[in-house]
């Protein structure tokens, strides 16, 4: 017996089977993966998870594979990081933070994509792909290397060529289109739709793409002896992530691994593109937006899927949502890694930028268990960081040289703390 028994409508019910399909035929709304709670409610226990990969795939009771053909690099069972500095310095009792940089392709794109490849070859197809700003077009090639499928990976052609080159290394084909991740996204479509045999992980098997993020709620619960954390702040792109995490606790208590799943959800988007935030300040609908121009290129999303959902479960759990400058959000790369030894791309930056904002104008309690996602690797983006650095300076081999570094006309490293506190 299954635990999948298929796909279902999040708008009007519809109920279809397992397959290649991401809308609803009736209504057009997104389909979601359906499951048998009860059987999975039988079959799961703390002991279970804790005896089981340390990956993503110790939660293979809720995720949605039928089979045992996993195409697992390891993504997944990072450590959740108590944030004692950062939490101190933004005024926090109980920080933690969940770094995803440390995954396969280090981002938190590794978990969908260990789902969706997996759920793909279950489907037999010829070949697999995506539409990205760059952390998923490289999860996708490395894993369908693994695989030993061809990808096919639409990127807009303006982001960084640290991510340009990691993806290129696994020797997928790369289109790079001319003008947004929404432009990117609707040519990856019609190949999709042209090529039925296909996989496009965020397209027509996005159903089972999304329920990789989940295991963001249920490692974070897990790390915490089975507890829940009392407001979660994580990045707003499509949106589909926040939700994900959102639904991951549920399910936790659903099935009675947690108490309770009353959590408060927070977002953040960086203001040059924010239209899922900008709905949630305004309690709006959610506006696409055109043109944009913003450091965090992975969260560059105009005209957000999953918007509408992100901003409906944030509102109804009584959270937020943040809309950090490009400035702050490099400040904040800054503060993580000085402060707690994690260097963050722009999105990890707009998140603990956003957190910092939140804190500030009082949508997070000073004595609230936090948890904030930070979703990928600042070496991706080094083109953009190196113009908040200085370069060292270059001296002689000679102790002199070094000591006259330190003469309070010269010092260059008080200097330097002096602007980070100035940041702080």
């Amino acid at each position: 017996m299954s635990h999948v028994i298929g796909l279902k409508c999040r708008e009007c019910g519809a109920e279809y089977p397992a397959v290649i399909q991401n809308t609803c035929y009736e209504c057009f709304g997104p389909l979601e993966v359906n499951y048998d709670w009860d059987y999975i409610s039988d079959n799961i226990n703390k002991e279970k998870i804790a005896s089981g990969p340390k990956s993503i795939w110790r939660y293979a009771d809720l995720l949605p594979l039928e089979s045992e053909r996993r195409v697992d690099l390891g993504a997944g069972f990072n450590k959740l990081h108590h944030a004692k500095r950062l939490g101190a310095v933004l005024g926090l009792d109980e920080l933690y933070i969940l770094d995803e940089s440390v995954n396969p392709t280090n981002s938190f794109k590794d978990r969908v994509t260990s789902v969706a490849i997996s759920k793909a070859i279950e489907f037999d197809v010829r070949a697999v792909g995506c539409a990205s700003t760059g952390n998923l077009a490289a999860a996708v090639a490395a894993h369908a290397a693994k695989a030993g499928l061809p990808a096919y990976i639409f990127i807009p052609g303006t982001i960084e060529m640290g991510k340009i080159v990691q993806m290129l290394i696994y020797g997928p084909n790369v289109i790079a289109v001319e003008g947004t991740y929404d432009d990117a996204n609707r040519l990856a479509s019609e190949v999709a739709d042209s090529h039925p045999d296909w996989a496009f992980v965020n397209i027509n098997i996005r159903p089972y793409y999304t329920e990789g993020s989940k295991t963001l709620a249920y490692e974070t619960a897990e790390q915490l002896n089975w507890q829940v954390p009392d407001h979660i702040v994580a990045p707003l792109a499509s949106g589909a992530l926040l939700c994900a995490i959102s639904r991951g606790y549920k399910e936790l208590e659903r099935v009675g691994l947690v108490d309770s799943s009353d959590i408060r959800l927070s977002g953040s988007q960086p203001l040059n593109c924010s239209p899922i935030s900008s709905a949630v300040q305004n309690n709006c609908d959610v506006v696409p937006v055109r043109n944009f121009e913003t450091v965090a290129h992975s969260l560059a999303i105009g005209n957000p899927a999953d918007g509408y959902y992100a901003k409906c479960a944030i509102l109804d759990s009584g959270g937020y949502a943040a809309s950090p400058t490009d400035n702050e959000i490099i400040e904040a790369i800054h503060l993580l890694a000085r402060t707690e030894g994690i260097f963050t791309e722009p999105a990890g930056g707009t998140t603990v930028a956003g957190l910092k904002k939140l804190v500030e104008s009082g949508h997070i309690q000073s004595d609230e268990r936090v948890v904030v996602y930070v979703t990928g690797n600042g070496l991706k983006a080094q083109d953009t960081l190196l113009k908040s650095l200085q370069r060292p300076p270059v001296i002689k081999p000679a102790l002199s040289e070094f000591e006259h570094l330190l003469a309070p006309e010269h010092n260059i490293y008080k200097q330097q703390e002096a602007v980070h506190l100035a940041r702080i």
